[in-house]
């Protein structure tokens, strides 16, 4: 089933909840019990004559009707036309003939619902069927101009208005009437005027571009280059793999329905011992779900065009392009999952036992330590327990069908499941253990009065480690993952200058979250740059400028996520976006007078701060329930909640509401000054209200992902809008919406 189609498919739960109704009235009416308690030996012997059935055969798709002695006519379907609908809408309706007897009113129920689910998945296979055949036709002159193109730059000499195809085998034809064409077996023409009428839109986006396209405020032409072509190729290979891709989802979907039909035919034949099913089935295989055969051809002259034009016409290639295979689950990982997990939880008793033993806690060098050196190791634990979170989130998201893969535009095969997840935090966790045990000096040398050089640099050699895998080039720890990290990360740091997508704001929402491990950033560079970190001493919070940038740096992700909200409503006209960004103003307002407080102190400023502080929480939490979540609807079926839920329990929203505002509130420790503590070291405080909000910004992710998953499915979006390279001047866009 497509996630984002399930409302569209034949409601079969619900057909299968008026058949045993209908059965328990049967069972009534013999004076039997029902249901049967499955652990009595009445119930066993109720299903034992199932096993006595006989064998149907292979080939018979319906079940033999023939052998029935009842050939009494128990139901007429025929199609009807409603005036207010267009012809070629059909619909259909069924006469039940036993309306009088008893107990028949769940009968006329089942066979008038039936019949609306029937016309439900007839009518929206049509409608899907009419977009690919468009889609078809645009690609077919998506092909003309790629061939012309093709023709031009191979002879820029050649001036005949038209030429054939350089393969000699025409392209991706409409599928209507296509028996009738005569020219169908002939070589299809290209006219090179094509090229006179068409705008080329193979230049990537990126910051420059965008730039140029708002000081010049055009698209570029053709140039007739070979860049252009292999660009232009490229996309269009993308298309058709893409809508290869709807094609198969199409094909399955009537497959499964007419599926759903012929069983719960066979389930009502059952309970009532009537012969029913014949004539609805007879219905279904004349209808236009069963009998277009659009799609099977459509598939055919995809995958011919697709592999001739793109595959070099390797077929083996081709289809493996257009049919990549499912990602499969690697016994490895979940073997080194459990091995590194169980040496990190090796590695925290050995330092508990360090600790312990060594008697560190009540050492003289305990403050050092814990102003310099755990905020460095700190840093990894942010980056474990976001990964955590995520990895939860990938795992609930799968059980409960949330296309997170869709939403996020992962390539196929290429996403990271939770099980990768878990793998890559329980590496860096141990990595991050082992240098802390190797690190637990908390006195100097007497003689250097100085730490070790090579302990003191672990953390940083640790840094240096993890940013070059990131940007590793070579095929090695997930590139792809790593890749599309860095390119979402870059348009975010680029923002308004590229198109806001989804993975583009969700990970700004991720980075307004790891406001703390972007100031340990800092203070690695003041620490490493211009303190003395063998004696473990540093001078950065007595430097005005590390104050100016720990302000700076913590308003920076509410900054460019402000500036996304902006390219939002320029682009889309709904300023609903504004509001958005209003609301990432407050938070920066509130971020930079807390920070202002902490420094400077004094009664204005903790007024400023709880004020300022205060009226984000609110406006913020509003937001994540209401906009991101969905929730706090009060014409909502499901009170205070939305009408559609994906999880079973409502009760979990509710908490999920009451845990974002308490964790939301974590910043009170700010203004009452917690961290003033004298039990709890300030760092200590710090690192914990740190983890509160990555543990927040865990629960807001999947409930997030849901809402958007749930608005997909309100519109049945299950494909991505695939760029093409060529644009009309008849004013298409040049781009397929699926």
């Amino acid at each position: 089933m497509v996630p984002e189609w399930e409302e569209a498919y034949m409601n079969y739960n619900y057909l299968k909840k008026i058949l045993k109704e209908i059965l328990i009235f049967r069972h009534r009416r013999l004076n039997q019990t029902y249901p049967p308690d499955p652990s009595s030996q009445k119930g066993k012997l109720l299903k034992r004559p199932s096993f006595y059935r006989a064998f149907s055969g292979l080939t018979n798709r319906y079940g033999d009707y023939n052998d029935r002695n009842d050939d009494a006519e128990v139901i007429l379907v025929s199609e009807i036309h409603h005036l207010e609908q267009p012809p070629e809408r059909q619909s259909y309706q069924t006469m039940f003939f036993r309306s009088s007897e008893e107990g028949a009113e769940n009968e006329i129920v089942f066979f008038r619902r039936l019949d609306d689910e029937f016309n439900k998945v007839n009518c929206f296979y049509k409608g899907k069927v009419e977009e690919v055949v468009m889609e078809a036709e645009e690609l077919n002159k998506q092909m003309d101009a790629l061939f012309a193109l093709e023709i031009r730059i191979s002879d820029p000499h050649f001036h005949s208005s038209s030429a054939p195809l350089n393969s000699g085998v025409s392209p991706l034809e409409e599928i209507r009437d296509v028996e009738e064409k005569p020219e169908r077996d002939q070589t299809k023409m290209v006219s090179l005027e094509i090229l006179n009428h068409v705008k080329i839109n193979v230049t990537p986006e990126s910051a420059v571009s965008t730039l140029k396209t708002i000081f010049d405020g055009k698209k570029s032409d053709l140039s007739f280059s070979n860049k252009e072509l292999r660009t232009a190729r490229v996309k269009l290979k993308q298309a058709f793999v893409e809508f290869h891709r709807k094609l198969r989802l199409l094909k399955s979907y009537s497959f499964l329905n007419q599926l759903a039909f012929s069983k719960i035919m066979k389930k009502y034949d059952k309970i009532t011992s009537r012969n029913a099913s014949k004539a609805y089935l007879d219905m279904v295989n004349s209808s236009y779900l069963s009998q277009s055969d659009e799609v099977v051809k459509l598939m055919e002259r995809v995958e011919a065009t697709f592999i001739t034009h793109f595959a070099n016409a390797n077929r083996s290639q081709g289809m493996s392009d257009l049919r990549p295979r499912a990602k499969r689950d690697k016994h490895r990982v979940t073997f080194f999952v459990g091995c590194f997990f169980g040496c990190s939880i090796a590695l925290v008793v050995a330092i508990i036992l360090t600790i312990h033993a060594r008697d560190l806690l009540k050492s003289a060098g305990r403050d050092q330590y814990m102003t310099n050196i755990f905020p460095l190791y700190s840093l990894f634990v942010y980056i474990v327990l976001h990964m955590l979170m995520y990895a939860a989130n990938i795992y609930f998201w799968k059980r409960f069908r949330v296309n997170y893969a869709f939403i996020f535009g992962f390539k196929p095969t290429t996403e990271l499941g939770y099980k990768e997840i878990l793998l890559l935090s329980s590496v860096l966790l141990v990595l991050t253990l082992a240098a802390v045990l190797s690190n637990l000096e908390m006195e100097m040398d007497e003689n250097t009065r100085s730490f070790t050089t090579l302990t003191e640099l672990v953390p940083l050699g640790l840094v240096t480690v993890l940013l070059l895998i990131m940007v590793c080039p070579f095929n090695i720890m997930y590139r792809a993952s790593r890749f599309f990290l860095i390119v979402n990360l870059w348009h975010f740091v680029c923002a308004p200058l590229y198109k806001v997508t989804f993975p583009d704001f969700f990970l700004g929402d991720q980075l307004t979250s790891q406001v703390q491990l972007l100031r340990i950033v800092e203070f690695y560079i003041c620490y490493y740059g211009w303190g003395d970190f063998k004696r473990r001493s540093n001078t950065c919070n007595q430097s005005n400028t590390y104050e100016i940038f720990f302000i700076l740096v913590a308003v920076i992700p509410y900054w460019f996520r402000f500036l996304q909200c902006m390219r939002q409503v320029f682009e889309q006209k709904d300023y609903g976006h504004a509001m958005n960004g209003l609301k990432y103003l407050s938070t920066i307002v509130a971020v930079a007078t807390r920070t202002i407080y902490v420094q400077r102190r004094g009664v204005v400023m903790r007024i400023m701060a709880a004020s300022s502080s205060g009226a984000a929480t609110i406006y913020n939490t509003y937001w994540d329930m209401v906009k991101d979540w969905g929730l706090l609807n009060c014409d909502s079926k499901n009170p205070l909640l939305r009408d559609k839920l994906m999880l079973p329990n409502k009760s979990v929203y509710f908490v999920a509401m009451v845990m974002n505002i308490i964790l939301r509130l974590a910043w009170m420790q700010t203004v009452l000054d917690f961290h003033e503590a004298p039990w709890l070291h300030r760092s200590t405080m710090i690192f914990i209200v740190a983890c509160l909000e990555i543990i927040r910004r865990g629960l807001w992710n999947f409930f997030r992902l849901e809402n958007e998953h749930l608005n997909n499915v309100g519109k049945f979006r299950a494909f991505k809008s695939v760029p093409l390279p060529f644009s009309y001047e008849d004013g298409d866009k040049g781009t397929m919406i699926q």
